[in-house]
C-alpha cells in the first residue's frame, strides 16, 4: 500500500484538542495519571488551568467529569481504556449515561495496544460492556482523519460518548475534505453493483481490511471496505446495502469476536432476513498470547494476508 505515514491517533486527538481549548475556556480535560500516554503533556502546559489530574482513580475521574458537565463544563476523560471502561463501568452506566451527562470518555491505548503487558492491560471488552449501556454513544476512529472529525464533532455532541483510541500511527485513509459524521458510516473503496466481500471494520483493523482488498483485487475480485467508526448511531443502511451487494461478509475488529462490531452486524442481518456467509474477525473468546499488536494481530488473522486468506475460504 503506498498509502503517507501520519501521526498516532492520540497526537492528532491532543492537537485538535488543544486548538479547541484556546477557544473556548470551559474545555477541561481530565486525566487518571495518563497525561504522558495520553499525548497531554503540551495541553498543560499551555492550559493549565484547563487540566485537572485526578490520580490513579478512574472512577472519581469519572464522577467528577459528569459534575463538571451538569455545570456546563465541556469535559472530555481520558484514561486507558482498559481501566476506564473496567473500574468505572457503574459510574459510568450511572453517573454519565442514566443521568445524560454529555462527558465525552477518551479511551486510549486500547485493543491489544499495550502489547506485551498482556490480559490485565488489554481492552478487548469495551465496546461490547458499553453497547449493553443505553444512551452513550461510542466512536472508534480509523485514521488521523476521522480522528480530527470525531474530536471537533464531540466538542457540541449533545449525548455521552465514549471515543476509542490506540497507540500506533496511522497511515490516512481518507482525504482531508471527506465528510465524517457521527453515525455515519464511510466507503473507502469505489462503489460497484457487486462485491466478492464486503469488509465491515473500525478503528486500527480499517488499514487491514483496506490491504486485503487491494490483495484480493489482484485475484480479480472487487471488494467493499467500510469505515463503521460510530457503533452507536449504528449506520444499519449502510451495512444492510453493503450485504446486498456482496457474496460474503467480513467483519474486522481488535476487540473480543463477543459483543462487538461484529456480533452488531451479525445481528442486524438476521434479524433483516439477510442470509450470506459472514466471517466475524477479532480476539477468540481465549487468553490473548503476549506480543506486540502487530505480533498479536498476525497471530489472529488480522493482517492485511491473514483477512486475504480469510477472505478466499469464505468465498
Amino acid at each position: 500500500m503506498n498509502l503517507p505515514p501520519a501521526k498516532a491517533n492520540l497526537d492528532v486527538f491532543a492537537e485538535t484538542l488543544g486548538a479547541l481549548a484556546a477557544q473556548n475556556r470551559d474545555l477541561l480535560v481530565l486525566t487518571s495519571d495518563s497525561r504522558g500516554s495520553g499525548k497531554l503533556g503540551p495541553f498543560g502546559q499551555q492550559f493549565p488551568d484547563q487540566l485537572i489530574e485526578m490520580g490513579i482513580a478512574e472512577q472519581n475521574l469519572v464522577g467528577v467529569a459528569a459534575g463538571l458537565a451538569a455545570a456546563g463544563k465541556k469535559v472530555f476523560a481520558v484514561s486507558p481504556a482498559c481501566f476506564l471502561t473496567a473500574r468505572a463501568l457503574e459510574q459510568i452506566k450511572n453517573d454519565v449515561a442514566y443521568s445524560d451527562r454529555p462527558v465525552k470518555l477518551i479511551g486510549i491505548s486500547a485493543g491489544v495496544s499495550y502489547g506485551a503487558l498482556g490480559n490485565t492491560h488489554h481492552s478487548l471488552h469495551d465496546l461490547a460492556a458499553l453497547q449493553a449501556i443505553p444512551n452513550i454513544d461510542i466512536v472508534v476512529p480509523a485514521d488521523n482523519v476521522e480522528t480530527r472529525a470525531a474530536i471537533l464533532a464531540a466538542l457540541e455532541h449533545p449525548r455521552p460518548l465514549y471515543i476509542r483510541f490506540g497507540k500506533r500511527p496511522m497511515p490516512t485513509l481518507h482525504a482531508p475534505e471527506t465528510r465524517f459524521e457521527i453515525g455515519k458510516a464511510i466507503r473507502l473503496t469505489p462503489e460497484r453493483d457487486r462485491y466478492a466481500v464486503a469488509f465491515i471494520a473500525c478503528g486500527e483493523t480499517v488499514v487491514h481490511a483496506v490491504a486485503a482488498s487491494e490483495l484480493l483485487r489482484q485475484d480479480g475480485l472487487d471488494c467493499c471496505v467500510l469505515s463503521l467508526h460510530s457503533l452507536r448511531p449504528f449506520d444499519k443502511a449502510a451495512v444492510i446495502e453493503a450485504a446486498h451487494r456482496a457474496e460474503a461478509v467480513m467483519t474486522v475488529e481488535e476487540h473480543s469476536v463477543n459483543g462487538g462490531l461484529g456480533s452488531r452486524v451479525a445481528a442486524l442481518l438476521m434479524q433483516t432476513g439477510i442470509f450470506c456467509p459472514l466471517h466475524i474477525v477479532g480476539i477468540p473468546d481465549e487468553h490473548t498470547v503476549t506480543g506486540s499488536q502487530s505480533e498479536i494481530f498476525q497471530h489472529y488473522g488480522i493482517s492485511p494476508e491473514g483477512l486475504a486468506q480469510t477472505a478466499r475460504q469464505l468465498l
